[in-house]
Order: structure tokens, then C-alpha cells, then sequence
């Protein structure tokens, strides 16, 4: 009876911890770390905020854990050549607030939160550019991938953050054919998308028209 009992609080505990985990990823992603209270992620994972903190210790424990979480998640699912789609897909998919894609939405809206918060956000920029990195057979792969890193985020940023029209509702699908495009300069180990060469000759047409 006693096993019983104890084995129902642990699982009771992991069911707690983890609403908590998936309520702050979701609040991280949405309103990012300064704007997301301790209140907030209690009430959404419908526990007490004493909780929070015993399971987490503190709201940047908790941050720098949901990070980390969602990033090795998406990496861990992902094969490395798919990566980049993947997670650019993440944030253009109704603005980087989708489950299982928040990574790099919660790291654009909280730059600039403090050291610790600029530690994981450093920690987890770097595992997804050495994945980048090994789709690259050029000396300055490193480079590359940082390039094609920051470039992603950039394009995050202007459409997550900022809400920059046209990119802020610009076509998902077609976002992605234009970027992906680009960025096989940068790592050829990325697959070739599909429409590839009419997308290549479409911009050819459209500089030769303004040309004209």
C-alpha cells in the first residue's frame, strides 16, 4: 500500500513538472522571458507557484531548461539535413508558437534578458550551429553555418518579433523555397528543394525585367 501511494505522488510529481515545463515553453515563446511571470506559468499549468520553484528552483532554471529542452528535441527528431527547414519553419508557422518549434522563437523574444538568460541562448545557438556545420565540406564551415544561423534568425526576428510586412504574412511554403535556395551557397549538404530551378529563374526573369 505504501509502494502504491509513493509510486502515485512521483507520477504525480512528473505530471506537475512537466505542465509546468510545457506551459513556460509556451509562455517563453509567446511573450518572452522578461514579460512571462512565475504567476503566469502556475496559473496556465493549473498548479501552485511554490511548485515552480521546487521542481525548477527558479524562473531562470525553468528558462534555461525549456531551452534546452526544446532545442535537443528538435535536433533529436530532425536529421541534421532537414534541420535548418525545420526549425525556420518553426518560426514562420504562426509566429514560432507552435509545440515542438519553439526553440528558437523563445530565444529571439528574449535576447538581451540578462547574462544567464544570454548564456543558454548562446548554449543552444551553438549545438544547432555544429549540426549546421556538418552540412558543409568547406575549411570555414564553422563561419558558414553562423552565417546561415544568424541569417535564419534575423528573418525570425523581422517576422516573430518586429511584425515587419510583407515577411510577416508572407506564405510559409514560399518563404522557405526563397531562403533555402540562398542558403545552399552556404552549406551544400542541404537537399535540393523541390522547384528549385523555377524558383532560380524566376528571380533570373524578374532582375533581367528590371533591367529593362
Amino acid at each position: 500500500m505504501g509502494t502504491t501511494t509513493s509510486e502515485g505522488r512521483r507520477r504525480d510529481a512528473q505530471g506537475t513538472r512537466r505542465r509546468l515545463l510545457e506551459a513556460a515553453s509556451a509562455l517563453f515563446a509567446e511573450r518572452g522571458y522578461e514579460r512571462t511571470t512565475v504567476r503566469d506559468i502556475a496559473d496556465r499549468a493549473g498548479a501552485n507557484q511554490a511548485l515552480l520553484f521546487r521542481y525548477f528552483g527558479s524562473k531562470r532554471a525553468l528558462f534555461g531548461e525549456v531551452v534546452a529542452y526544446d532545442g535537443e528535441e528538435q535536433m533529436r527528431s530532425t536529421p541534421p539535413d532537414e534541420l535548418l527547414e525545420a526549425a525556420l519553419r518553426g518560426m514562420l508557422a504562426h509566429r514560432g508558437r507552435e509545440p515542438g518549434s519553439r526553440a528558437l522563437a523563445t530565444l529571439l523574444r528574449s535576447v538581451g534578458s540578462g547574462d544567464e538568460i544570454g548564456t543558454a541562448v548562446r548554449s543552444i545557438s551553438d549545438d544547432y550551429a555544429r549540426v549546421l556545420a556538418s552540412l558543409s565540406s568547406a575549411d570555414n564551415r564553422a563561419l558558414r553555418a553562423d552565417l546561415a544561423l544568424s541569417w535564419m534568425l534575423g528573418i525570425g526576428m523581422m517576422r516573430v518579433v518586429v511584425g515587419k510586412e510583407p515577411l510577416a504574412d508572407a506564405d510559409p511554403d514560399e518563404v522557405c523555397a526563397l531562403v533555402m535556395v540562398a542558403l545552399g551557397t552556404l552549406l551544400d549538404g542541404l537537399p535540393e528543394m523541390q522547384g528549385q530551378g523555377s524558383m532560380a529563374g524566376q528571380g533570373s526573369v524578374n532582375t533581367e525585367t528590371s533591367a529593362l
